[in-house]
């Protein structure tokens, strides 16, 4: 129900970015979304990848501070107001969200989330028939 992220540790300044894209571009690593966090120091760049465990070992490699986290991934309809009837039933629940983003992905939304209690989530994901994207499947999707 969950799938891989990679969060990784860059520093905010020039050429840091481009070394990961290298990275990944070297390994034929196809990225599917991004997002980036920063403060005047540093960034955590999140991303949702093809084939991530192979990703998180090419950037070891390659020298770049990365951690591998479980996050959970819905498909939405594309329409408005779609995310917040989602994110209402797990506030409903009492599930905080740490963070969350959301892309357009084969004419769908996606809305990837973390939260400290994944076991909560679960159940809340079920009992609502959510439909959840698996891993491995946005590399293979549409």
């Amino acid at each position: 129900m969950t799938i891989h992220q990679l969060s990784i540790f860059i520093e905010n300044r020039s050429g840091t970015l481009i070394k990961v894209l290298e990275a990944l571009k070297e390994a034929n690593i196809q990225i599917i979304a991004s997002t980036i966090a920063d403060t005047a120091e540093y960034g955590i760049l999140r991303i949702v990848c093809a084939e991530p465990l192979r990703a998180c070992e090419e950037l070891k490699k390659a020298g770049i501070a990365v951690a591998i986290s479980d996050v959970f991934a819905l498909q939405l309809d594309n329409k408005p107001g779609c995310a917040a009837d989602v994110i209402k039933l797990f506030s409903e629940a009492g599930i905080s969200i740490t963070y969350i983003y959301t892309f357009l992905y084969g004419g769908k939304g996606i809305l990837v989330f973390r939260t400290d209690n994944t076991e909560l989530a679960r159940k809340t994901i079920a009992d609502n028939n959510l439909p959840f994207i698996a891993e491995g499947a946005l590399a293979q999707w549409p």
